[in-house]
């Protein structure tokens, strides 16, 4: 079987390869080692972030992959469940940081709003003590658990692409890809494989000093009626986020935070909320690193960012219906690492959690660039 492009990975950063190859006309395979893909696509927010990703690269490809997203999203049957983002400052070094950042390009199109502003938009948002809330138009969220079904059914449908679930792929040689159950053929090979950083190109992946991510999430029931105005965070994502975090004003911010905050910090958390269809919250999350973080979730962590939840929210009811672990290849010094093996292979991992808001921006780059 002979195809134009092979892609080794099922997640949205090898969805978003084939989907591009597709557009340009080219005959795609996706092979994938699970039966579905249950990785870390589908454990994630669903949220397509654009405001405070690192600048350069990051944010370009991230305006770019959220484009794609309004465009996909519609045609694949994917629910947008709300737009926008909205970040509380409630510490004034925090509203410092959120100043400098809308002096910036990255700022174009954001707000700050003022408190009264802030509750007649967002109602659920506890403003007790804040100084100002980020107000920004350029997010949106998807239900993640089925929004990658449902944009590979639709890669099926109506592009073409052919997918063989359940099938590992042992060797890369192109044009010669070997599975655990045939041999196939294709001009090129884009190699998606998340965190298999031990098995396909090793040797190459090896160097990069990639560590394993692994973050703690919950699902959250409110009271009946409680409504999200859009994505939500807080002081703790201004210094996570590189677009804010590498602000000369972030300092200042990030000094209080480890006087105040030092367990948040410890565990890598910081508060993202969204909400789901059947008004549950998606809440989180924190971020341990190593070479094998063990596949335990930790109650004390789960218990601080409760705490962020109500310290940020409006809520009577806070009800823990589910809890998970994601896991992600993470790197000291880049947010993708794009590498080339020879001419008609591309190894591509996102390392920076922000393969949902970049992954097809990163694929156009590496089409444009093969």
């Amino acid at each position: 079987m002979h195809y134009d492009l092979i892609v080794v990975g099922a997640g949205i950063v090898g969805l978003a390869h084939a989907y591009t190859a597709a557009r340009r006309g080219l005959k795609v395979c996706v092979v994938e080692r699970d039966a579905a893909c249950v990785g870390a696509s589908i454990r994630n927010f669903g949220f397509i972030t654009v405001t405070g990703q690192g600048a350069g690269d990051t944010w370009r490809r991230a305006r770019r992959a959220r484009q794609v997203w309004g465009e996909v999203a519609p045609q694949a049957g994917i629910a947008v469940v709300h737009q926008g983002l909205y970040l509380t400052a409630f510490r004034p070094q925090a509203l410092a940081v959120v100043e400098a950042f809308l002096r910036t390009e990255m700022g174009e199109g954001c707000e700050l709003l003022d408190l009264p502003e802030a509750a007649r938009r967002a109602p659920s948002l506890q403003l007790d003590g804040a100084q100002g809330v980020l107000y920004s138009p350029h997010e949106m969220r998807v239900e993640s658990r089925t929004a990658i079904a449902l944009l590979a059914q639709w890669l099926a449908e109506v592009h073409g692409v052919m997918f063989r679930f359940g099938e590992a792929v042992l060797e890369v040689a192109t044009p010669r890809v070997r599975t655990s159950r045939a041999v196939l053929h294709a001009e090129r090979v884009a190699v998606c494989t998340n965190t298999e950083l031990h098995g396909l190109f090793a040797e190459r992946i090896a160097p990069h000093d990639l560590r394993l991510c692994q973050l703690q999430m919950l699902r959250v029931r409110p009271e009946p009626g409680f409504q999200l105005p859009g994505s939500v965070m807080a002081d703790l994502s201004l210094v996570r986020y590189h677009g804010y975090s590498k602000l000369p004003e972030a300092a200042p911010l990030l000094a209080q935070m480890q006087r105040e905050e030092g367990e948040s910090l410890q565990h890598g958390i910081h508060l993202i909320v969204v909400q789901s269809a059947d008004g549950s919250l998606v809440v989180g999350d924190s971020h341990h690193y190593g070479a094998a973080p063990l596949p335990f979730a930790d109650q004390r962590v789960d218990d601080i960012i409760l705490r962020h939840l109500r310290e940020t929210l409006k809520l009577r009811e806070a009800t823990v219906t589910e809890r998970w672990v994601g896991l992600y290849p993470s790197s000291a010094s880049t947010d993708c690492l794009i590498d080339s093996p020879d001419e008609a292979t591309r190894v591509v991992l996102v390392t920076s959690g922000t393969g949902a808001s970049t992954a097809f921006g990163i694929a156009e780059d590496v089409f444009g660039d093969w």
